[in-house]
């Protein structure tokens, strides 16, 4: 679950990081308002949105007046930003974070994360003002790295460590070892699965600042954090993946035509393998799960045709605890409530699986039941192109 750079500053103040003033409005006479409350300017604007590279996208803006703040924010707020990060459908805005614009002389990057290798927490830090991804495909011995070892925890000496490897001097150490132990703690208590400041800024006075911060949370990790689940933003979310995580799917969309519903992951991923392999394109992935049901076959239909790029719809199921006569009447009554209008191919294997294919076959519907994997997928493939 990803939050908004609000959310992430208030969490990472909370572990005594040092954060600059900011307000967040959903209103642009909000953001005027705190203008006035900030002034002096000049102020940044930034809209909040589940995205990287904002600012590229005209999403953040310096502005030197409340007025000029406020037409910052009618211009956004209800629209859409479209970066690098969100496709061309963009992110809806529907909040504006406001800040005192602050002069810095040098720009940072530090960062946290699961190191796969090791199965350590990471913490990276390098110099800022651009994305981490960029930085490591130009040259990634720039960015620095200490592995947390989860028994001792993070320590003090290793955040000093990496600041005086980033050319930090005198009180900016402490300041750095003191963000280096906030964001581990963070991390670590609250079960994050990445952080990201960039920048950290240093400012013409000598100390830290953080003028941005990212948090993304462990979605698996959330049933022992409830209060944190209280700051998603399902409007960031494509609408289809919002109600397949409350019909507890598992969907990605993808930009193909062939629709696939599967029960199982490992047999979800073989399925679009196989799609491929016959000169097709998935749509999504979406696994229902090992104990399928006739209404969540039925959901999962509903969600798949939200794509309107979808040309067949191909479901391969395994019946080992599910029985695929269920399955079958799943899938008619799918169709028949759904009134989809793309043709379906149906792979059935395991318990029931000749009765299920008996019904589909007998439905007078366009319903295909095939035998075997490569021809349902050979057969999806075609049916998509016709």
């Amino acid at each position: 679950m990803n939050l908004h750079e609000y959310q992430s500053k208030e969490l990472l103040r909370s572990y005594g990081l040092p954060i600059a003033d900011f307000h967040v409005s959903t209103k642009a006479l909000g953001i005027g308002k705190f203008a006035y409350e900030l002034s002096p300017g000049p102020f940044v604007c930034k809209c909040q949105v589940h995205a990287g590279a904002r600012g590229k996208a005209g999403g953040v803006a310096v502005v030197n007046s409340p007025a000029e703040a406020e037409a910052f924010a009618a211009k956004w707020l209800g629209s859409r930003l479209v970066t690098n990060q969100t496709g061309p459908e963009g992110k809806l805005v529907s909040r504006i974070l406001i800040e005192r614009a602050t002069q810095t002389v040098r720009e940072l990057y530090v960062g946290a994360t699961i190191d796969r290798t090791t199965s350590n927490l990471t913490i990276m830090a390098a110099e800022g003002g651009m994305s981490i991804e960029e930085m490591a495909a130009q040259d990634s011995s720039r960015i620095l790295k200490c592995n947390i070892d989860l028994l001792t925890g993070p320590q003090p000496y290793q955040g000093r460590d990496l600041a005086y490897k980033l050319g930090l001097k005198g009180k900016q150490v402490n300041e750095f070892a003191k963000i280096f132990m906030g964001i581990s703690r963070a991390f670590i208590d609250l079960d994050l699965s990445l952080v990201e400041i960039n920048p950290l800024a240093v400012t013409t006075e000598g100390s830290l600042v953080c003028l941005d911060a990212k948090i993304n949370l462990d979605s698996y990790a959330l049933y022992r954090h409830p209060d944190l689940l209280e700051l998603d933003d399902p409007s960031q979310e494509d609408p289809r993946i919002a109600r397949a995580v409350a019909s507890n799917f598992s969907y990605v969309p993808l930009t193909g035509s062939i629709g696939c519903l599967v029960n199982g992951a490992g047999l979800a991923m073989g399925t679009m393998d196989i799609i491929k392999a016959c000169g097709g394109e998935p749509a999504n992935f979406l696994d229902v799960g090992g104990t399928a049901t006739k209404e969540r076959v039925m959901e999962a239909f509903k969600i798949i045709l939200e794509d309107s790029n979808v040309k067949c719809i191909f479901v391969n199921i395994f019946g080992g605890i599910v029985r695929c006569d269920l399955i079958a009447e799943g899938i008619l009554g799918a169709v028949h409530e759904v009134g989809t209008k793309v043709p379906v191919v149906v792979r059935l294997e395991g318990n029931h699986a000749k009765e299920g294919g008996e019904i589909l076959s007998g439905s007078g519907l366009d319903i295909t039941a095939a035998q075997g994997l490569r021809e349902a997928a050979m057969l999806a493939v075609e049916k998509a192109s016709a």
